[in-house]
């Protein structure tokens, strides 16, 4: 008989563990809605040695943009705004400096040109809601909306978030709590703050012991902060605490049953679905240089692999490995958590494959 992919992703989690190349891993895999994977290996807590269990939370930085992105997509689907509403008619303050053309599809395929916080804007100021989205309001876009697209790794939470503020009168955490985490009964698993009891669940995160330097580049858009994720930042009770919805903390299984709901119409449409996956960005990404396709919210393809003609997969890596990600051919959703930041994605481009051999071999 062969191994269930339980049993061989429960082998490379148990693997990278022993081996050293991880300290702490959750994988959790649905295939039309029904959970296949829910695989965990080491420990949530070096220092103490608590072990990482299936409802450990973890913050998993930019994975959480998945959270963001639905949020936006569910604002919609209420009839609360459109993907071509303009902000301003929402926030009109954000109009400063010719961004009034800017509209929720620009700043789902970040083309908005404001991709790097105000360089009076730093981590400690995060917390501080009113503040941050006042100074993006009045910052200068670097290219005209909706012409070039470049990753907005900070703003993008509060551009998002600030838009379902206006619309709906209610944060972002109350948004994912009454739209995602209540309605599919996974609430503690998913975190736009983290509640002050719930702390002590939380992984704790740790630099790679090689961890490179980022040289400093007098050309770099975004700050050494925005790009690099840190432990101390992860780890930080003030950042887990406040609402950021540009990162979020969340099992595995959490997120995994948040994107199954996406793609078996629980909470997105068929029809809704379909648009917010295609391509509606391509090109070069104007802060790494790279080339970027992009659906409304989400770089589409999976890591790893070539840009295809039709990719179907969509969702978002997060800085230091981990990977949250859908595939509407497969009907599979896939999310991996990690304790130890690394500046590579191996590991969840291994478990990644693994998934995809098992659902789509010819992928």
């Amino acid at each position: 008989m062969m191994p269930s992919l339980q049993q061989k992703t429960q082998s490379v989690l148990d693997e990278l563990v022993n081996t050293g190349a991880e300290t702490g891993l959750q994988v959790a895999v649905y295939h039309h809605g029904v959970l296949v994977v829910d695989a965990v290996a080491g420990v949530a807590d070096s220092q103490t040695g608590r072990r990482a269990t299936p409802e450990t939370p973890f913050f998993g930085f930019s994975a959480g943009k998945v959270m963001t992105s639905l949020i936006a997509h569910l604002l919609v689907r209420t009839g609360a705004v459109g993907y071509d509403t303009p902000v301003v008619d929402l926030w009109p303050e954000f109009g400063t400096h010719d961004k009034a053309t800017a509209t929720l599809r620009h700043v789902l395929t970040h083309s908005v040109g404001v991709p790097a916080m105000p360089l009076d804007i730093g981590p400690a100021d995060l917390a501080d809601w009113s503040r941050v989205c006042a100074a993006i309001a009045d910052a200068a876009p670097r290219w005209p909306p909706g012409t070039e697209t470049g990753y907005h790794s900070f703003t993008y939470g509060f551009l998002v978030g600030e838009v379902a503020r206006r619309a709906t009168g209610k944060p972002m955490r109350q948004l994912l709590d009454e739209w995602v985490t209540v309605p599919l009964g996974i609430d503690g698993d998913l975190y736009f703050g983290v509640p002050r009891a719930d702390l002590a669940r939380l992984a704790r995160l740790e630099d790679a012991a090689q961890r490179p330097v980022a040289p400093l580049d007098g050309d770099a858009v975004l700050a050494p902060w925005e790009m690099q994720p840190t432990a101390a930042m992860g780890n930080s009770l003030e950042i887990l605490q406040a609402d950021i919805p540009s990162v979020g903390t969340f099992t595995a299984r959490g997120i995994a049953a948040m994107n199954a709901a996406v793609l078996d119409g629980r909470l997105i449409d068929s029809h809704q679905l379909q648009e917010m996956t295609a391509v509606a960005f391509e090109g070069t990404d104007q802060v790494f240089g790279n080339y970027a396709r992009l659906a409304l919210g989400y770089p589409l393809g999976r890591i790893g692999t070539r840009p295809d003609k039709t990719p179907t997969t969509f969702g978002w890596v997060g800085g230091g490995g981990s990977y949250v990600y859908a595939d509407t051919a497969t009907g599979t959703s896939f999310a991996m958590t990690k304790t130890r930041l690394t500046p590579h994605f191996n590991t969840a481009q291994r478990l990644a494959d693994l998934t995809t051999a098992e659902f789509n071999p010819h992928a």
